[in-house]
């Protein structure tokens, strides 16, 4: 049975989270102390260089060698499975079928499991559970972080493409009415190879983009230094442990300013509206935890392995995900809503699954 004491742990976990995004929110709305190129230049210092170093601080000490293959396996099928779902859904209303497949991705399936996931898991299901949640946060940096980039990328060089030459991009691709088949042919043939040279443009600008990207080398390097510690027992030197542990260390301290000046720029609270709010917070307590159940029985779970799949599934929305979209101009309002709204009521829903699944 979880115990008070550990509920007051994981709400002063949370706190000191509040605390940096209503400074930020009050010394923007208030106070006026940043100008709207200062904010964009906090956002994307968190973006270039303190999500980086968190990403390397947490994958670098997980063991690589004890992973629960079960379980990551069950949690990449559960991100699989939205994907999936949200490209089809996408593909059905036929437009902004990649924003809206980022933004569903990013609501559904990658919680907060850092922060609030560690400590309330510890608290439900002791200390091997959050030694297991830990796996997931080093999956989440190491693959789906990279992948939502990736993502982000592809969309931003596909808008950029159709605004800087729609005549070459969009004109050719369609063959004109009435042309007699050997021109249609032609026409076919053209369009093939104008969509071919597309998607290698495309390709070719996201890797360029990527390989430029330090969260790239980051999470790379975290994990070829954790394989080296856990096999060989080597320490970082205390001087570059310790320049780390500074500067990662304040990386959510620095996304949830971000979120609160962000939050201060725009007209209300609930920037993406009620009813967005709503749909993202069913997305994230609802669809979440249901998708990782398919898989989970699949796999065999059983028992608290199975119980820690679906709680960690109705975490709530990760912090990292509203600083990409911010970085990249991709649906931020919806993104900040989940991250403010989902935080606030994260606990007593984590709760609800903790006792209904104690049943």
């Amino acid at each position: 049975m979880i115990a008070l004491v550990d509920v007051y742990h994981v709400i002063a976990a949370i706190i000191p989270l509040y605390v940096a995004m209503i400074a930020a929110y009050l010394s923007l709305k208030w106070w006026k102390l940043f100008t709207s190129d200062q904010c964009a230049g906090i956002n994307k210092f968190v973006a270039k260089f303190s999500i980086p170093l968190l990403s390397f601080q947490v994958i670098s000490t997980n063991n690589p060698y004890k992973i629960n293959l079960k379980l990551v396996s069950a949690d990449l099928l559960q991100k699989l499975l939205a994907f999936i779902i949200l490209a089809l859904f996408a593909k059905i209303r036929s437009k902004g079928s990649l924003s809206s497949v980022i933004t569903g991705l990013s609501l559904s399936t990658l919680p907060n499991t850092l922060i609030l996931g560690i400590p309330l898991v510890r608290a439900m299901y002791g200390g091997d559970a959050a030694i297991l949640l830990g796996q997931i946060v080093v999956l989440q940096s190491l693959i789906w972080y990279n992948l939502l980039l990736i993502l982000y990328e592809i969309n931003a060089t596909e808008e950029s493409l159709y605004e800087t030459s729609p005549s070459e991009v969009t004109g050719e691709l369609e063959a004109p009415q009435g042309s007699e088949p050997k021109d249609g042919d032609k026409e076919d043939g053209r369009t093939k190879t104008q969509r071919k040279g597309i998607i290698k443009i495309i390709l070719l600008t996201v890797g360029k983009k990527l390989i430029r990207n330090p969260n790239t080398y980051a999470s790379l390097a975290g994990l070829i230094w954790a394989s080296i510690h856990f096999r060989w027992a080597v320490k970082l030197p205390k001087v570059i442990e310790d320049s780390v542990s500074i500067l990662s260390n304040g990386g959510l301290g620095m996304a949830m300013f971000s979120l609160g000046l962000f939050m201060a720029s725009q007209a209300r609270v609930i920037a993406c509206g009620t009813r967005k709010a709503v749909l993202a917070m069913a997305m994230k307590f609802l669809a979440g935890p249901f998708l990782m159940v398919v898989p989970s029985i699949a796999l065999g779970l059983r028992g608290t392995l199975l119980k820690l799949a679906i709680v960690q599934a109705a975490l709530p929305q990760g912090i990292v995900p509203f600083v990409f979209a911010k970085e990249y101009n991709l649906h931020p309002d919806i993104l900040s809503t989940g991250v403010i709204f989902g935080m606030l009521i994260a606990i007593p829903i984590a709760l609800a699954y903790y006792f209904l699944l104690a049943l």
